[in-house]
């Protein structure tokens, strides 16, 4: 069975997350730990105990990261010759896809997304920023709604295209507010201004994606397996097309359903890591089947699956 393997992004945070694979992969468990010293940061309260720091960026990149890759490591501790064909996330999650991929280390990893959330905080702190999810309308109208709120010098951009009928915009908090309207206007079934206080995947993260990639060069491995990136939807397997196109992640809007149309032919099935929201956006861009793997039961459901 050919597989791709996709990583869930910011927003999938959830109390809880990780214990089942902490609890029973011995090498999840081991991950975390390794995690926790390595990083300075206690990810057994982070993750599994009510708190304030889960929605912070700077704790929230690495939380969601962890959950991911010891989902990972506890479906490899199961079945250690499973391969897949190539691997996607959605924004944060192309760093979770590095990790498995072997273009990043995974300790090495988690100290990347917590600079990545801290740097974005950064850029953003003074500027009220925040994104926007608008329902039921074609990728062409919002763009135009995009371009004439630029052309009134307000900050509004495209900034994830999840599926057909949703795309979520980034910009001033008070621009996509003013804006809300105009989309409304146009037909969207619903608007709704999302709890974040970061704009990602627009221009207004530019210093970020150039502090970020400072980082990058220092640790990026020469050659690593397929992995597609957010910015272009076509795979890239080497370190200076990965410095390329991740310098440009931040400030470039998500392809996250192109990614999937252009490389679904390729695979039976998609198996996510650490949540189930990418399989809720799967059903609407693709027939091919995707397995959610959000605790240890599934490893085991999956497992009977490609038996």
């Amino acid at each position: 069975m050919n597989i791709a393997y996709i990583f869930p992004g910011q927003g999938s945070q959830v109390t809880g997350m990780g214990k089942s694979f902490y609890e029973n992969s011995k090498n999840a468990k081991e991950l975390l730990e390794s995690a926790s010293d390595f990083c300075k940061i206690d990810f057994k309260h982070l993750l599994f105990e009510e708190n304030e720091q889960i929605n912070k960026s700077e704790y929230t990149q690495p939380a969601i990261v962890l959950n991911s890759l010891m989902a990972y490591t506890a479906l490899i501790e199961q079945k250690s010759d499973l391969k897949a064909i190539f691997s996607l996330g959605h924004s944060l999650g192309e760093f979770s896809a590095l990790a498995v991929n072997g273009a990043l280390e995974f300790l090495q990893t988690l100290v990347l997304v917590n600079k990545r959330g801290l740097f974005m905080q950064e850029d953003c702190s003074k500027l009220e920023a925040g994104m926007m999810v608008v329902l039921g309308l074609e990728d062409q109208i919002v763009e135009n709604i995009c371009k004439k709120a630029q052309g009134e010098s307000k900050k509004i951009f495209a900034a994830n295209y999840n599926c057909d009928g949703q795309i979520v915009v980034a910009g001033l908090k008070s621009d996509l507010i003013n804006y809300e309207n105009e989309f409304k206007k146009a037909g969207a079934k619903r608007v709704m201004l999302l709890n974040m206080s970061v704009a990602s995947h627009c221009p207004l993260l530019e210093n970020a994606s150039l502090k970020l990639c400072i980082e990058l060069e220092k640790i990026l491995k020469p050659n690593f397996k397929a992995v597609v990136s957010n910015a272009n939807a076509k795979i890239y397997t080497d370190k200076e097309q990965a410095l390329k196109l991740l310098k440009s992640q931040l400030i470039s809007p998500v392809l996250y359903k192109q990614s999937i149309k252009n490389y679904e032919s390729e695979i039976d099935c998609f198996v996510e890591f650490g949540s189930n929201i990418l399989k809720g956006l799967n059903k609407k861009i693709s027939p091919k089947e995707t397995y959610s793997l959000t605790n240890f039961s599934d490893i085991d459901e999956f497992l009977k699956v490609i038996k």
